[in-house]
């Protein structure tokens, strides 16, 4: 009598890792989906954030709680003031007001630009064709790139 041999066999082998490459085929698109879901949550903070900046500026400027040049539209010159700080005239050691902590980043755009490397449009400038101009009025996304639901991250 012949002892019964203990293992797997090439079939069963093979069926196990088909089953497990069908797997992996099918969970590889999921990741992608989860992982830009994930970035499209990022931009839409980023953008929330950064414009209530801006639209909190402008509000210190209307009230004078800012120092501004003459003739300015009460927006910020640049984006990066939002984070140096604009001189508050109220005080007496004409203290810097901050309107963020930190820059956010486009989650979409290339890791080597800086993270001020938003798209930017001035007040003087038509909602249709941003153009960057003497202030910041909003900022948008300069991916190419196209979100879930077919728009396109710039008209974010």
């Amino acid at each position: 009598m012949k002892p019964l041999a203990r293992g797997f066999t090439l079939i069963e082998m093979v069926a196990v890792v088909a089953i497990v490459a069908a797997l992996a085929g099918m969970a590889v698109p999921v990741v992608s989906l989860v992982k830009q879901r994930t970035q499209e949550l990022e931009l839409r903070h980023a953008l929330r954030t950064l414009r209530a900046a801006l639209d909190e500026h402008k509000r210190a400027a209307d009230a004078k709680e800012i120092e501004l040049p003459f003739g300015a539209s009460g927006y910020p010159l640049t984006l990066r003031s939002l984070v140096e700080g604009v001189v508050d005239p109220r005080t007496p050691e004409r203290k810097l007001r901050y309107f963020l902590r930190r820059m956010p980043r486009d989650p979409f755009a290339n890791p080597d630009t800086p993270a001020d490397g938003w798209g930017l449009r001035s007040y003087a400038s038509p909602h249709d064709a941003p153009q960057a101009g003497a202030d910041v009025y909003d900022v948008y996304s300069t991916s190419p790139r196209k979100a879930i639901d077919g728009t396109f991250y710039k008209d974010w």
